[in-house]
């Protein structure tokens, strides 16, 4: 039996001058809402249907932003982007994008459709924070292959689990220094698009604030699966530098982990891009050994000074962002309630 289309839309991002949307279209692929409840064969098929579905090529997908309308066609990887260049008179915030692709199928609609959101940024926020996802903020346990495959096959957006503290500290950074704000967050992750519904889930399951993600290719396949996350990550460095000159006029705050080489990449951003770079922390998940190459690391680099934290510890890192100012007391005490809730249970 055929089945139609699924148009697999991603959040975007920009500015007033342009903004970035893109996306796949795919063939195959099972979406639903993840349940805590849910069985193993549920999650198990749900996961191998994001790298068993297939994409398609050269189809038209029509956009419609801010009244405008545009045409794109897919490439031969099933993937379509749209840079729409303003200006796009819009107030700083989330604005709807709605996206369709014709069905080829004799039954159901003749279109099918997929609502998502764009970020406009106009630069006034006190900071930005691009934060990497596995073992950062959620426990992944990326450097063993077993034990995340373990974890990927049988648990799903609703059972995994954060670092404790995460969601709070993730809050607090949004919210700024008066915890009033609403500074922009993007997750940049070796995970592929496969994931991206299950991530977005995942982050609103947990009180995770909505950011922006930019991921690795999609794959497509089993032997791809058993690959996933992995690479050389050089591709995070790229798109931090992406962002960096999408932004020009925002700081950012790193964040990262000590497995997936996240600090050497960091030192390299904040070296190409002077003053740009407000603090750096990378959470602590590998053996000492790694951590004391960290901290010879960021000797070598002394404008970043004071500006970086290495633990495992989120309520000592959302202390030091704190003491800088990046977090308010009220934001540091919410920390504080939630890692000492979770040391209780």
């Amino acid at each position: 039996m055929e089945t139609p289309p699924v148009v697999l839309a991603y959040r975007g991002y920009g500015t007033p001058d342009r903004v970035f949307v893109r996306g796949h279209v795919l063939d195959d692929r099972l979406l639903y809402d993840p349940e805590p409840g849910d069985s193993l064969w549920r999650n198990l098929r749900a996961m191998l249907s994001r790298y068993l579905s297939t994409t398609i090529p050269d189809t038209k997908v029509d956009i419609q932003f801010n009244g405008q309308s545009y045409q794109v066609r897919t490439d031969e990887r099933g993937q379509f982007e749209l840079l729409a260049e303003g200006p796009h008179k819009l107030p700083e915030g989330w604005h709807p994008v709605a996206f369709r692709v014709h069905n080829p199928l004799d039954e159901g609609p003749s279109f099918l459709e997929h609502q998502e959101e764009v970020y406009i940024s106009h630069g006034t926020h006190e900071f930005g924070v691009i934060s990497d996802v596995d073992d950062t903020i959620l426990v992944s346990h990326a450097t063993e292959t077993f034990r995340k495959l373990r974890l990927i096959l049988t648990k799903n957006a609703a059972t995994r689990l954060p670092f404790p503290g995460v969601p709070a500290f993730y809050q607090s950074l949004c919210a700024g220094k008066e915890g009033d704000c609403n500074n922009p967050i993007f997750f940049i992750s070796s995970s592929e698009w496969n994931l991206y519904d299950f991530l977005v889930d995942f982050c609103q399951a947990r009180n995770i604030p909505k950011g922006i993600f930019l991921l690795q290719a999609l794959k497509s396949g089993l032997k791809d699966f058993f690959r996933t996350g992995g690479g050389t990550h050089s591709h995070k460095l790229d798109k931090a530098r992406h962002l960096m000159e999408v932004f020009p006029d925002l700081k950012f705050i790193l964040i990262g982990d000590s497995g997936q080489h996240d600090a050497q990449l960091y030192a390299q951003l904040s070296e190409s891009h002077p003053g740009r770079v407000l603090a750096v922390y990378i959470r602590d998940v590998t053996n000492r050994k790694n951590s004391e190459t960290i901290h010879a690391l960021y000797a070598d680099h002394p404008h970043l000074e004071g500006k970086v934290c290495l633990s495992d510890d989120t309520l000592r890192v959302a202390r030091h962002a704190f003491e800088h100012g990046w977090i308010s007391e009220a934001g540091l005490q919410t920390v504080a309630q939630q890692v000492e809730e979770h040391q209780s249970k």
